[in-house]
């Protein structure tokens, strides 16, 4: 009989003792921040309690917000449809059968105004999952607040931002890569100047991980495009100890419990060292700020009640690896968009975590653990050799070109899906414990009809909006393309005249291609 192995999900090998580690020599709040970027974690601020919501119009969206709100969630995440996403019109040909379904539609500035009905920007702050057309929507946000006479230099948000992780993992690209670095490096050194507290960039490693990575590829593919990024802004001319600040990570959190709080502890002290080599000297810009979200690809579609309990273990890992941020899934997210009552426990999840537990009494409440601190210590290591490789091929943009990262995650993939066939990976009421299908009857569907009453706004758009301003802003955003000049005041103006997502898309697409 074959002996049992025991290995985390990324294949370290789990000892069955331990008895001595590393000494841990710093404190919380200091260089290289393993133990957290605060001294007094969450005994002096709670992580922002964040539900991932929107779907449908952008009325529809905006009652989920309010609800939301209502029960005490603490920032909002907005979650765009597909033809948003990747740069159509909701009247497109492309756009069909996509309006509203994985997040909500947005079109034109009036779909923002529509959005945040009721909601002061300056009194939130607000993620927005987008990344090739992240420069049209956080001009949109932005010129919705200047309409609301916030004052722009005080908004605070995050946009994902992160191109590279769409072309290795999750596919919602426009551009090619040069020219996508392009705006995104427009996008840090316009909001350094314009909107200082604003996250330019959500670097993201969820979606390598939903893709199939192990945990140790989810946080070495991730710092590597952390710093790409760096040196697009660097080769910009920019400062390190300023736009730094101002980068924030998007991790997942999946079930193996040690093997995440150690991953979250060893991403601090990694992307310290990697801000120091490139010239960081401020601690605030060798921090890394995350956000978590619970992993979707982990949720069941059998005996979806089981989801209640895989989220709130992993909720409880990312609190304990030190989170600023913390987004926890619904129960039936397997089976359609999260309905009111799961979103509402999945809110819960994080407010029992927060006042019940005593977690949040202590910093770092597993520091010392010779298991945690010999595994954040491996996790580090194994990472590292991924770096290490991804920097001698030139780094990451080269990386992606060569499909280098996709093959390495396509083949823990398949690892992964082989493990769980063969039943040598158990996943509970699928491989093992299986019964009938429990009967969850409640699933949240979306109306085919959205796409026809966004074609109509943007058909009455159109007609009531000054096009000869809406044609000149979208020229004068062409030449600026074909050139070298900052291209986010030039979405800002065409945005302000009601320029559509698409039309500004397109003017792009013209100038750079589509990869």
């Amino acid at each position: 009989m074959k002996e049992k192995s025991f290995t985390t999900t990324s294949g370290i090998e789990i000892k069955e003792l331990y008895t001595t580690a590393k000494p841990l020599n710093e404190a919380p709040g200091e260089f290289p921040f393993t133990r957290g970027i605060q001294k007094d974690m969450y005994r002096g601020r709670l992580w922002t309690m964040r539900q991932y919501a929107g779907f449908s119009t952008a009325e529809e969206s905006n009652q989920r917000y309010h609800y939301l709100l209502k029960q005490g969630t603490m920032g909002l995440s907005v979650a765009f449809d597909l033809p948003t996403q990747i740069g159509y019109d909701s009247d497109h040909d492309m756009a069909e059968g996509e309006v509203g379904k994985v997040g909500v539609a947005i079109d034109s500035l009036k779909d923002m105004e529509i959005l945040f009905d009721g909601i002061e920007l300056q009194k939130i702050t607000t993620s927005m999952t987008i990344n090739a057309t992240a420069s049209i929507l956080l001009a949109m946000y932005i010129a919705l607040a200047k309409k609301q006479g916030a004052d722009i230099k005080q908004i605070s948000g995050t946009i994902q931002n992160d191109i590279l992780k769409e072309y290795a993992a999750r596919g919602t690209y426009i551009y090619p890569p040069k020219p996508s670095m392009r705006i995104i490096t427009d996008i840090f050194e316009y909001c350094s100047k314009e909107v200082p507290k604003w996250n330019t960039i959500s670097i993201s490693g969820y979606h390598i991980r939903e893709a199939g990575s192990t945990a140790v590829q989810e946080l070495a593919f991730t710092l590597a495009n952390g710093k790409a990024y760096l040196n697009a802004a660097l080769e910009k001319g920019l400062d390190i100890n300023i736009f730094a600040k101002r980068l924030s990570f998007f991790f997942n959190c999946h079930n193996n419990f040690f093997e995440e709080i150690a991953k979250f502890r060893a991403a601090r002290r990694m992307w310290a060292k990697i801000t120091k080599e490139l010239g960081a000297t401020d601690e605030k810009a060798q921090m890394l700020r995350f956000h978590t979200q619970t992993g979707g690809s982990t949720l069941t579609a059998q005996q979806p009640l089981n989801n209640v309990i895989r989220v709130t273990n992993q909720a409880l890992a990312a609190v304990l690896g030190g989170t600023q941020s913390l987004h926890t899934n619904g129960y039936d997210e397997a089976l359609s968009l999260p309905t009111e009552a799961a979103a509402k426990i999945a809110l819960r999840t994080q407010q029992v975590i927060a006042f019940e537990s005593g977690v949040t009494d202590t910093v770092d409440p597993l520091a010392g653990s010779f298991f945690v601190e010999t595994l954040t210590d491996e996790i580090e290591a194994a990472a590292q050799s991924y770096i290490d490789k991804i920097d001698a091929m030139g780094g990451s943009v080269n990386a992606i070109e060569n499909e280098y990262i996709q093959n390495e995650i396509a083949d823990a993939a398949y690892r992964y899906q082989v493990e769980v066939e063969e039943a040598s990976r158990i996943i509970v009421g699928v491989n093992k414990f299986v019964q009938e299908q429990e009967g969850i009857t409640e699933v949240f569907t979306i109306d085919e009809s959205i796409r026809a009453i966004q074609t109509d706004k943007i058909n009455k758009l159109k007609a009531e909006r000054d096009n000869i301003a809406v044609e000149k802003a979208l020229n004068n955003l062409l030449d600026a393309a074909k050139g070298t000049e900052n291209l986010m005041p030039y979405i800002l103006t065409a945005v302000e005249a009601y320029s559509t997502l698409g039309e500004i898309a397109n003017t792009l697409r013209n100038v750079f291609g589509e990869y």
